[in-house]
């Protein structure tokens, strides 16, 4: 992809066009969503997401006028505000559907684990941003990455929340193999990370396996772990390739489709806009995920190279998995679609991200060496 142009526009430049041409689609396209989610009816919980939109816009813009150099310099306070935040909910945190993820302060209700995301991003691009390349080839100082990345995603999995806790881990991962670890010795770990992971099974809740089992052989239990993944199977096929129609379709207006507003948003869209506008939401998200790495290879300096690559994976693993479950492709895990699931903590974290993106291009504009 290929961007150019510095010539500015009221306050932006011309570079954040098309950022904000497809988070603008992918916007309306999510609250589209969430109203048929909610069979037609503008209600509370779709007009909360309309004002999390809002908000959600406001943080990203204004994050463009915030000093990039806060980011790095604030990145381990980020991360330790978060951890404790991530440890308040494992003693005290607020229990919905038998998951304990969510902290309670009564005007809102936040998931530390959605903002984790970013801090981990941030703490791990700060702390290799200040190493040399000499310091980097040594093992030994991938140690504390290592510690940073497995402290919380052990804290999600207790929540439990086995999706995010692997996005955690995975994001860790990549950003600690982007910063140039030794390939060998990073070929010798996922090698034994591999080998290791059947003994996992022996940590994971009953439902988890269930949910493992019912991937394997969906018919298995059609009415039981295998049901969302079946109905939303069904709900996929019958768009065919132009949809239903909007507000038309059967699976979700007839409550087929479990979480059909939340994990299985893009079911309930690919039913009424069938396959082309599933791709072109698919397309969307590719576009973004290229934008962010693009962003990235505009950075000539560690920290806002780390931060982009890392966001952009964030992002690419969150679309994959999510689209990848519903289409059962991979096991359902509780993974957000990002900017169309509904929930506040989802869509304030991945604004953030795209203002993120917006504040380290516009320091790279700032200064030509970066």
């Amino acid at each position: 992809m290929k961007i150019s142009g510095q010539k500015s526009h009221f306050l932006f430049p011309s570079e954040f066009n098309i950022l904000f041409f497809i988070v603008f689609c992918l916007l309306i396209a999510s609250f589209l969503g969430q109203y048929s989610a909610f069979n037609g009816e503008f209600d509370g919980f779709v007009q909360k997401h309309l004002m999390r939109i809002i908000v959600g816009l406001v943080i990203m813009l204004g994050m463009y006028f915030i000093n990039f150099k806060i980011w790095s310099n604030f990145a381990y306070v980020f991360y330790a505000f978060t951890f404790v935040s991530l440890v308040i909910v494992d003693i005290l945190g607020s229990i919905k559907l038998g998951a304990q993820r969510w902290i309670d302060l009564h005007f809102f209700t936040f998931q530390p684990s959605e903002l984790m995301k970013l801090a981990l991003i941030l703490a791990l691009a700060r702390y290799y941003s200040v190493l040399s390349l000499l310091e980097i080839r040594e093992p030994k100082n991938h140690i504390s990455p290592l510690i940073l990345t497995l402290l919380p995603s052990i804290l999600v999995l207790k929540q439990p929340d086995l999706g995010t806790a692997g996005i955690l881990f995975c994001v860790g991962l990549g950003m600690i193999f982007l910063s140039g670890f030794p390939l060998k010795i990073f070929g010798i770990l996922i090698v034994t990370g591999l080998l290791l992971c059947p003994f996992g099974w022996f940590f994971l809740y009953d439902y988890q396996k269930k949910r493992i089992l019912s991937f394997l052989d969906p018919n298995s239990d059609p009415l039981g772990a295998g049901y969302h993944v079946l109905q939303s199977k069904i709900a996929i096929g019958s768009g065919h390739l132009f949809g239903r129609g909007f507000l038309r379709g059967s699976q979700s207006k007839l409550n087929f489709l479990p979480e059909k507003n939340t994990d299985f948003i893009f079911t309930t869209m690919a039913e009424e806009i069938g396959f082309l506008g599933a791709f072109l939401i698919i397309f969307l998200f590719f576009a973004l995920t290229i934008y962010f790495f693009w962003a990235a290879s505009e950075s000539r300096r560690p920290f806002p190279w780390l931060l982009c690559h890392g966001l952009g994976m964030l992002l690419f693993l969150h679309v994959f998995v999510n689209i990848a479950m519903v289409m059962g492709i991979v096991p359902a895990v509780g993974i957000p679609l990002p900017f169309l699931s509904y929930g506040g903590s989802s869509l304030i974290t991945f604004m953030i991200s795209c203002g993120l993106i917006m504040s380290a291009l516009s320091y790279r504009r700032q200064h030509a060496d970066v």
